[in-house]
């Protein structure tokens, strides 16, 4: 008996296991069954989360669109957390708010990474771009008092809802840690998305897009730019000699010369069916304008150092003969003494005009150039009545040109009779930056064909202004507003070089950049044109023997970068005439 009630215990141990301890079994069925709960509670949230940093662009809108790919950050929160409460416990409603805040500025951030590159055609480069963000400000919210505020309302709800849906999102992953068995699968689930983004060099082309493009790689290109850009070889030696502006300009034969930097006109007019198809009558008009006025065009491409916006780094680029895709190279160059095409000119008995319509506070730094006149959106004499951000509309530019600098009125006569007779002043350079094909492309003036209404307080009715402030912005679909700002520079220049430009004139017109790219959309290469136009073909021969071909469309491949074009000017200045 003895023994036999030894063994019975030892027959159900070892054997079918059938007098376990009941209150293990339901202890175990318990957390298993918690487990499972947590773990169901958490895939929608994760799922959330998931789409939340993931998202693309709806090109060429502000809108967010849905695409189907995992977080790598997402990934390592799990990890974290799971590691986290493993090691340390249950999380606090502190640490929880603070982890929320961090998921929704990185949601946010995620919005920055994926839209800014859509919408202007390039990276953000944070610490350069931030100096000009209050301009950006001020030209979307210029007369829209009530429209702003209700804009920022809505932004700030908006904030508050990502902050509420993120942290609810948020609480059942940290409940879900806090079990032994979710917290592993949750810290498998993140090892694995880990070690699939740490493989993604070495995996199928197919396979790529399956991850989401990390905030942390946008963290860390702006901190290696902040850290470039506030290096020490940043003041000094940082770019080699620039091209040698000696000899002459004989070539010219004292001819007055027009640098137009057309704002926004890019490669894109040639490149996408759409646009071209739609410019090519205004293009046209321009030719025949030109052939008129007894003028001759030839073109090429070059490589804008800058895309989208930022024009002033290719107005340095061409004068100075200094590449400026680095900012700091255009940071540089103004704090130094080299000389540029405006420099050589003045050396050559001209006198230097900055036409500076876009200019509206003091630029100190505006100095090196040193023109003998700085005209900016207060000294040109403009009477009219402003027209959007920019104020001044470029056709009205340039008959205040043609008025103060060239000496001219609008006379019915062709402009060739009115050169008759010796010339009693000195000639030209004027370096005139437009500012009416800027983005948003509104409001947009009307052309008018009496350019001596121009000079005066009429330039334009109040039925004019008003139907062009009228038209609203379209951020999200700006193409209509960019063809229309390109058909009015086409008709403004096409009506002053058939009809009223000096004869002699020599003018130089070169995108400054290609639209933003919600106009070009991605992967567009940063190509503009530029278009010498005189009468003197010899002169012109001179391009043409470099590369570039006669008319107004220009070969595919480009001449070279903005800067190799300023060599080029010098050496073809300097021919004999």
């Amino acid at each position: 008996m003895t023994r036999q009630s030894h063994e019975a215990p030892r027959q159900g141990e070892y054997g079918r296991g059938d007098n376990e301890d009941p209150a293990v079994r339901t202890a175990a069925a318990t957390a298993f069954a918690a487990g499972a709960r947590a773990l169901g509670l958490v895939v929608l949230p994760l799922f959330v989360l998931n789409l939340l940093l993931t998202f693309g662009n709806e090109w060429p809108t502000l809108w967010p669109r849905l695409e189907w790919r995992l977080s790598t950050e997402l990934a390592a929160l799990l990890v974290a957390l799971a590691i986290w409460i493993g090691w340390r416990g249950a999380l606090g409603q502190r640490m929880l708010g603070a982890l929320a805040a961090l998921g929704s500025t990185w949601v946010v951030m995620h919005y920055i990474n994926v839209t800014v590159p859509s919408i202007f055609g390039r990276r953000l480069n944070a610490y350069w771009d931030s100096q000009h963000l209050w301009a950006v400000i001020r030209m979307s919210v210029e007369n829209k008092a009530f429209a702003t505020a209700l804009t920022l309302i809505v932004a700030g709800l908006a904030l508050a809802l990502l902050y509420a849906i993120v942290r609810l999102c948020m609480l059942p992953l940290v409940r879900a840690a806090e079990h032994d068995l979710t917290r592993r699968l949750l810290l498998f689930l993140g090892l694995a998305v880990c070690a699939l983004s740490v493989a993604q060099p070495w995996q199928p082309e197919r396979l790529r897009p399956l991850l989401a493009p990390p905030v942390s790689a946008l963290l860390a290109e702006q901190s290696r730019l902040l850290v470039l850009a506030l290096s020490a070889d940043a003041q000094g030696g940082r770019f080699g000699p620039g091209p040698v502006f000696s000899g002459t300009v004989d070539a010219l034969g004292g001819a007055d010369v027009l640098i137009v930097f057309a704002e926004a006109y890019g490669a894109i007019t040639f490149d996408k069916p759409d646009i071209a198809e739609a410019l090519a009558p205004s293009r046209a008009q321009l030719a025949a304008a030109i052939a008129a006025g007894d003028r001759h065009v030839v073109s090429a491409r070059l490589v804008a150092p800058t895309f989208g916006g930022a024009s002033w780094l290719s107005h340095a680029s061409l004068l100075a003969g200094m590449d400026t895709r680095d900012p700091r190279n255009y940071q540089q160059l103004l704090a130094s003494s080299r000389p540029s095409l405006v420099s050589h000119f003045a050396a050559n008995g001209y006198r230097s005009v900055g036409w500076l319509p876009g200019i509206q506070r003091a630029w100190p730094e505006g100095a090196f150039y040193a023109f003998d006149r700085y005209a900016d959106a207060e000294r040109i004499g403009y009477e009219g009545p402003h027209f959007g951000f920019w104020r001044i509309p470029d056709q009205a530019s340039m008959a205040l040109i043609h008025h103060q600098e060239f000496g001219k009125d609008f006379s019915a006569l062709p402009a060739s009779q009115q050169e008759a007779g010796p010339r009693h002043r000195q000639p030209r350079l004027v370096v005139f930056p437009t500012v009416t094909t800027h983005a948003p492309f509104r409001a947009l003036p009307p052309f008018t064909a009496d350019w001596s209404r121009l000079l005066g307080a009429d330039a334009y009715t109040i039925d004019e202004r008003d139907a062009a402030e009228g038209v609203a912005v379209a951020w999200s679909n700006p193409t209509p507003a960019y063809l229309a700002s390109m058909r009015y520079q086409f008709d403004w220049l096409a009506d002053y070089l058939g009809r009223h430009a000096p004869a002699d004139l020599f003018t130089i017109i070169v995108g400054d950049h290609q639209p933003i790219g919600s106009v070009t959309g991605p992967n567009q290469p940063w190509d503009v044109p530029i278009h010498i136009v005189s009468h003197n073909r010899r002169l012109l021969a001179h391009f043409e023997a470099a590369g570039f071909v006669p008319g107004l469309v220009p070969p595919a491949t480009p001449f070279g970068p903005m800067h190799a074009i300023t060599p080029l000017l010098i050496e073809a200045f300097a021919s004999p005439p």
